[in-house]
């Protein structure tokens, strides 16, 4: 029994990591290629073909695949045949421009971005599947990184090198992508976890956040919108350094964000990626398009960037918990980021023809910068009632200053607890039982009582009474 539980939890933990490595390679070929990518870029200057149509097009399409998701993937067992499907079409499609331009790339772009959109969201089933509630910060950090890391190869590569050796390393992406697909587990839920599915139906009390949280991404991801169309043009000349530079502020800041000590207060952190922002648009406007103030504009902007982008992609993983249809959710949620970097692109455009682009596009940005500050306290009580637990929800800075030190002394003490010991003892202030956290943790009782025997001695108490004193919140 004991090690049927224990290849059970191997068995989590390998398809949690192929879910990330799946969801990096399909989303990296869709930021390096038909979505902004460098790909087009260089392709469009060797062939002097119309790109603005072709993006807007697949844009639009991606947005309809994710919007419709929850329509046409109703299961995992779909979820699955969706991605490989998607994965075999683009994987075919990207040959295509290995030869001259036809209607043909149009017709394939377009087609594909649609099933990206509809695989995206799908993979939210085993974003909630393999990743357990309250972790999922950690896999949407390491996925967006991954994803992220591998499109500044392309880019570079598609910059650096050609854009035909960009495509055959989009192919080998994309074939690695559905190796990895046909490895992924797609058995039944009861059957891998052997647990109690606590949420069988979609829970009302969470709509109203979800609508917030999709209002907010899409008000604050029009500034994303701003920098594709505005901010990335006027730098244009220096693509050496923008192929590979522009998302590294952004990888870091999820990086940071991911592993910051558990006493940062990162929901004071979502205020000052606000005024991060604000400033690097105000830069924007004063400073002129040479590498120095690249480097600054870019570097405020994208940090800012990642600090949100993890928080509503987190945020989203968490909320896959109240519904029974993760695509639809996930499609949801990521449908309302590709309206408002739309949104503002076609802003951005309509900036560009104006005498004032940098001026006016600083104002423009400032103004959303405004709303979202008015939206974010709003945001963040509503999901303070849904996800007390989150990462960014932690609210140190509302406690007295007594309450804060002892705070920090219980921070202290978990420190000191291994993660097996730390993840026990966070079951049990929950008030599971000793049985219900070994069936949860895929350990035997005999294993559960040991660990918590190990507790007790590092925290100096004899019994869980004693525990739940010292290290709830509630006792602050």
């Amino acid at each position: 029994m004991v090690n049927n539980k224990y290849k059970k939890s191997i068995m989590l933990f390998d398809n949690r990591f192929l879910s990330i490595m799946i969801f990096s390679f399909l989303f990296s070929w869709l930021l390096a290629f038909p979505f902004q990518g460098q790909v087009l870029y260089v392709l469009k200057c060797q062939y002097d073909f119309n790109l603005e149509n072709i993006i807007f097009l697949s844009m639009l399409f991606h947005f309809m695949g994710l919007l419709s998701a929850g329509f046409f993937v109703k299961n995992i067992k779909i979820a699955k045949k969706t991605m490989l499907i998607t994965c075999i079409f683009c994987l075919v499609g990207t040959f295509a421009f290995l030869f001259k331009p036809s209607i043909l790339w149009s017709i394939i772009l377009v087609s594909s971005s649609f099933l990206m959109g509809l695989s995206v969201a799908a993979w939210g089933y085993y974003f909630k599947r393999y990743t357990p509630a309250n972790e999922r910060i950690k896999t949407a950090a390491d996925s967006l990184i991954y994803s992220n890391v591998l499109m500044i190869a392309i880019n570079f590569t598609a910059t650096e090198f050609s854009a035909t050796v960009a495509i055959l390393f989009l192919i080998i992406v994309l074939v690695i992508g559905a190796i990895l697909i046909i490895k992924l587990q797609d058995s039944s839920w009861d059957e891998v976890n052997n647990i109690e599915i606590i949420h069988s139906s979609t829970d009302t009390s969470a709509y109203r956040p979800l609508a917030l949280l999709c209002f907010f991404i899409i008000t604050i991801t029009v500034d994303s919108g701003l920098m594709y169309g505005v901010v990335n043009p006027t730098f244009a000349h220096l693509d050496w350094l923008v192929c590979w530079y522009w998302a590294v502020p952004y990888i870091a800041a999820i990086f940071i964000m991911k592993n910051a000590p558990v006493i940062i207060n990162r929901s004071y952190i979502l205020y000052v990626a606000i005024a991060m922002i604000g400033f690097a648009f105000i830069a924007f406007m004063m400073l002129d398009n040479s590498i120095v103030s690249y480097l600054i504009i870019d570097t405020l902007m994208l940090g800012a960037f990642g600090v949100y982008d993890l928080f509503w992609w987190s945020i989203l993983g968490e909320m896959l918990e109240f519904y029974n249809n993760p695509a639809k959710i996930m499609g949801i949620g990521l449908s309302a980021n590709v309206l408002g970097v739309f949104l503002g692109s076609y802003v951005g455009k309509l900036l560009v023809n104006t005498n004032s682009v940098n001026s006016n596009t600083s104002v423009a940005a400032l103004v959303v910068i405004f709303i979202t500050l008015i939206i974010l306290p709003i945001l963040i009580k509503q999901l303070l009632l849904l996800l007390k637990n989150h990462a960014y929800l932690i609210k140190l800075s509302e406690m007295t200053i007594a309450g804060q030190t002892s705070a920090n002394k219980r921070i202290k003490m978990i420190e000191n607890l291994t993660e097996r010991e730390s993840e026990i003892v966070e079951l049990l202030l929950k008030g599971r039982t000793y049985k219900m956290v070994a069936e949860e943790l895929f350990l035997s009782e005999n294993t559960v009582k040991t660990h918590i025997k190990n507790i007790y001695s590092k925290l100096n108490i004899s019994s869980k009474r004693e525990l739940v004193k010292l290290l709830s919140c509630e006792k602050s």
